[in-house]
């Protein structure tokens, strides 16, 4: 199956038997993003009162922010890294260090895992802010507490803070009308068989927020640069394998992993549609390019769902 061919891929190159060993009870690293894990055994449904109980559902996860006094000598990454998040996420939630830098004796505010906190307008059901934020209800409803009103304000998990990224379900930011990205990464369009964000593991039955889509076909199909730009890398990575990585205007930036032969070279200038290399062979017969969009900010290349910048990867 494509699901096993892409989580032996994932665990192959981060070279460990368990993703899980790697970084505890809080995440696991599974298609190269740092993801959150829940348990998929008896998600909530909104609406579903049998599965509104305790024995169901975790406190909010506004409710379980914890406090941190930062300590003489420790940075924004260390601080991060003891809690297993992102250092966007604790910048996110504590404007006073969105400059990337922390004091000692700062008191931070620190959430049980990634994400953003949103405020809701009255009347928004969990179906719509989901769709404003290209998530999932079931998995917004759970980790806030199964509630079946909107609070006004929630945890969105998964959603990497940057300056800019709107924090209001009302008005969300839409896809840029002018993007540079106007190529498909395939010579014809493919089955997505993994999606950006929050997707089920049931290997592991869990969830996971993936940072790109994974794309079948053949091996040896060539990727195609999906706009004009520069080549940023071209080489092998620990995590992605061969991997690709191309710069674009409007601070855009794409990956493309899981290649075999490369047929670019860093610094090089490319068109929409050139070659960049070939899709690798998986176990199996089944083959995919691992494909993401990245945006860049204060905090670093954000990934961003790529049917916000690639209008060809729109679902039809």
């Amino acid at each position: 199956m494509f699901y096993d061919s892409l989580q032996h891929w994932a665990t192959r190159r981060l070279g460990a038997t368990s993703s899980t060993q790697r970084l505890g009870h809080k995440g696991l690293v599974w298609l190269l993003g740092l993801a959150v894990t829940l348990p998929l055994g008896g998600l909530a449904t909104p609406g579903a009162s049998a599965q509104t109980g305790p024995a169901a559902c975790s406190q909010p996860a506004l409710s379980r922010l914890t406090r941190h006094r930062v300590a003489q000598g420790e940075t924004l990454a260390a601080i991060a890294q003891r809690y297993s998040l992102l250092p966007a996420t604790i910048m996110g939630l504590n404007p006073a260090v969105q400059g990337g830098a922390v004091s000692p004796g700062q008191e931070l505010i620190i959430p049980p895992f990634n994400g953003i906190r949103v405020s809701v307008p009255p009347g928004r059901t969990w179906q719509q802010v989901a769709q404003t934020y290209n998530s999932r209800p079931d998995v917004l409803f759970e980790v806030n507490g199964c509630v079946s009103t909107v609070p006004a304000t929630i945890f969105l998990p998964g959603v990497n803070w940057f300056p800019g990224v709107t924090t209001t379900a009302a008005t969300a930011a839409t896809a840029a009308p002018s993007t540079p990205l106007q190529g498909y990464p395939l010579p014809q369009r493919a089955q997505v068989i993994v999606n950006y964000g929050w997707q089920p593991d049931p290997a592991q039955g869990k969830l996971v927020f993936n940072t790109g889509v994974a794309l079948a076909s053949s091996a040896s199909t060539p990727a195609l640069a999906v706009g004009a730009g520069t080549v940023a890398f071209a080489g092998t990575d620990a995590t992605y394998g061969n991997l690709v990585v191309v710069n674009h205007a409007q601070g855009l930036q794409t990956r493309y992993a899981n290649l075999a032969a490369l047929n670019v070279r860093a610094g090089q200038t490319v068109r929409q549609g050139d070659r960049l290399g070939a899709i690798a062979t998986s176990e199996g017969d089944d083959a995919f390019l691992f494909f993401e969009v990245r945006l860049n900010s204060t905090a670093g290349w954000v990934a961003q769902d790529p049917q916000d910048y690639v209008p060809a990867m729109v679902l039809r």
